[in-house]
C-alpha cells in the first residue's frame, strides 16, 4: 500500500493520449483565431484579454489542465464509489435546468453561473453516465444476457437524452445513443443493432420515396420472405404471424408514424434540415409548430440549407492545399455562421484544404485507436466500459459534425470535440479523457 502511495503521478500515465490532446486543444484554438482574427489588432495581448473567443478558450484550456492534474493525482477507487451519486446529481442539475434554466438559441439546457458564463448539464452528464453504466455493469450479479439487464443499461444510458431532447437540446440527445456501441461490445444482441439500422433505412426511404411505391416494396419483400421460409411456415404458423406484424409494423411506420412526427412533434425549422439532408423540400404548410408563426418558423422559410451551402463552400475553396494560415476568405469574411463552434471545420478546411483535413482526422483516428487499445487491456469491467464510452461519445460527435459540415447530416448543433469553441464542451471533453487515463494508470487495479 505505501508504495501505491508514494506512486509519482507520471506512473503509468499514457503519455500518448495526452500528447494528442494537447495537439487537438492547441489546433482548436488556432482555428478560433484564424475565424476571428483581425489584421489591425495586436493579437499578441488580445490572446491575453479574455475578450476574444481564443483568448477565452484559452482560459477554458488552462482551467482544464488543473482539472486534468487534480484527475490525475485522485484515486481511482473514487469514481467506482461515487459514480451513482454523480449520475442522480447530474439527472438533478438537467431537472433544474427546466426552473432556473436560461434559454440559449431556443434550448432551455443552461444554468447561468455569472460573469458571461453558463453551464450545460446535459454535457456534464454525459461523463456521469459513462461512469453509471460502467459501475452497472461491472456488478457481480449484472447477467447482460437477460432482458432485464438490457432494459436497466439502456433506463441509465437514455434517462439523460430523453431530457434533453425537452429541453430541445435534440443534439446532444442523439449523443447518448454512443453507449449501444458499448453495450453491444458487452454483449448486447447484434439484432438489436439490425433492427436500429433498419428503422433508420425505413425512415430514410419514407422520406425519399412515393408512399404508395414503398409501400408496394414493402409488400413485395414480405412476399419473398414468406416464399422462401414457405417450409418453416408450414411447421410453425407463428413464422408466418411475426412477418405479418413486421410487414404491418414497417407500413404503418412509413404511412403513419413518420409523416406524425415530422408535422405535430419536430419544428418546420428541423423537419426542412433533415429533408433537405435528403435532397428533398419540406412543405411547411404541414407543420403544426408552422402554423403558429412563431420568429422561429418564420425564419425557417428561408433556404434552410445556407449554413451547409456556405459551409461546403468554404471547405471546397480550399482545394487540395487550402488557402494557407489566416488567408481564407469564407471563414474570415463571417459568410458561414456559427463557424468558431458547430461549423470550426470549414476554417480547417479552407486554409488547409483536403490534405489537412485528412491530417486532422488522422489525429482523431490516432485517438481513438489509442482509446481501444486502452480499453481493450483493462482487467477491470469498469475501466473498459467506460473507456468504451469515452471512445464511442467522441467518435459520434466527430462523425456527426464533420459529416453536418458537409452536408451528410442535418444541422443539429454538436460541437467538434476539443476543437469547437466552449468551456462546456472543453471542460467535458477534458474531463472525459483524463478519468479514463486515470483508471488505465492503474489498470492492474479490479474496480467495480
Amino acid at each position: 500500500m505505501a508504495t501505491y502511495q508514494n506512486k509519482s503521478i507520471s506512473e503509468g500515465i499514457d503519455w500518448l493520449i495526452v500528447g494528442i490532446y494537447a495537439i487537438l486543444v492547441s489546433i482548436g484554438i488556432m482555428c478560433i483565431f484564424m475565424v476571428e482574427y483581425k489584421p489591425d489588432t495586436d493579437w499578441l495581448s488580445s490572446f491575453f484579454s479574455g475578450k476574444t473567443n481564443y483568448s477565452k478558450q484559452l482560459i477554458f484550456a488552462g482551467v482544464c489542465v488543473v482539472v486534468a492534474t487534480f484527475i490525475l493525482l485522485s484515486d481511482s477507487k473514487l469514481y467506482t464509489a461515487f459514480a451513482n451519486l454523480l449520475y442522480a446529481f447530474g439527472i438533478l442539475l438537467m431537472l433544474a435546468t427546466f426552473v432556473i434554466g436560461k434559454n440559449i438559441n431556443g434550448s432551455k439546457s443552461w444554468i447561468p453561473l455569472g460573469g458571461g458564463f453558463n453551464l450545460q448539464p446535459a454535457e456534464l452528464c454525459k461523463i456521469f453516465t459513462a461512469l453509471a453504466l460502467g459501475k452497472y455493469l461491472s456488478q457481480l450479479d449484472t447477467d447482460f444476457t437477460k432482458l432485464k439487464s438490457h432494459a436497466i443499461a439502456t433506463a441509465i444510458a437514455l434517462s439523460p437524452a430523453l431530457l434533453s431532447i425537452l429541453q430541445n437540446e435534440t443534439g446532444l440527445a442523439l449523443v447518448y445513443a454512443s453507449f449501444f456501441i458499448v453495450m453491444y461490445r458487452e454483449g448486447l444482441p447484434g439484432t438489436i443493432l439490425v433492427v436500429g439500422f433498419s428503422f433508420g433505412v425505413l425512415v430514410v426511404a419514407t422520406l425519399v420515396m412515393e408512399p404508395n411505391l414503398l409501400a408496394i416494396i414493402l409488400t413485395l419483400i414480405a412476399g419473398a420472405v414468406i416464399y422462401f421460409l414457405r417450409r418453416s411456415i408450414k411447421r410453425d404458423k407463428g413464422v408466418l404471424i411475426v412477418v405479418l406484424l413486421l410487414w404491418v409494423g414497417c407500413v404503418g411506420i412509413q404511412r403513419f408514424a413518420v409523416p406524425y412526427i415530422f408535422n405535430n412533434v419536430l419544428h418546420c425549422y428541423q423537419s426542412q434540415r433533415i429533408y433537405s439532408m435528403v435532397g428533398k423540400d419540406y412543405d411547411c404548410s404541414l407543420n403544426k409548430s408552422a402554423q403558429k408563426m412563431s420568429e422561429r418558423d418564420k425564419v425557417a422559410k428561408k433556404p434552410d440549407d445556407y449554413n451547409v451551402r456556405q459551409s461546403k463552400i468554404a471547405i471546397g475553396s480550399g482545394g487540395i492545399m487550402g488557402r494557407g494560415f489566416l488567408k481564407g476568405t469564407q471563414t474570415r469574411g463571417k459568410y458561414v455562421p456559427e463557424q468558431h463552434t458547430d461549423f470550426i471545420f470549414t476554417s480547417l478546411g479552407e486554409a488547409f484544404g483536403f490534405t489537412g483535413c485528412v491530417i486532422f482526422l488522422g489525429i482523431y483516428a490516432l485517438l481513438l485507436l489509442r482509446i481501444v487499445v486502452i480499453a481493450e487491456r483493462q482487467r477491470s469491467t469498469f475501466s473498459r466500459v467506460y473507456a468504451y464510452s469515452v471512445a464511442s461519445i467522441i467518435f459520434l460527435h466527430i462523425a456527426i459534425n464533420v459529416c453536418m459540415t458537409i452536408g451528410l447530416f442535418p444541422i443539429i448543433g454538436i460541437p467538434l470535440p476539443l476543437i469547437s469553441y466552449g468551456g462546456s464542451s472543453l471542460l467535458t471533453f477534458t474531463i472525459l479523457i483524463f478519468i479514463m487515463v486515470r483508471l488505465d494508470a492503474d489498470r492492474q487495479m479490479v474496480l467495480r
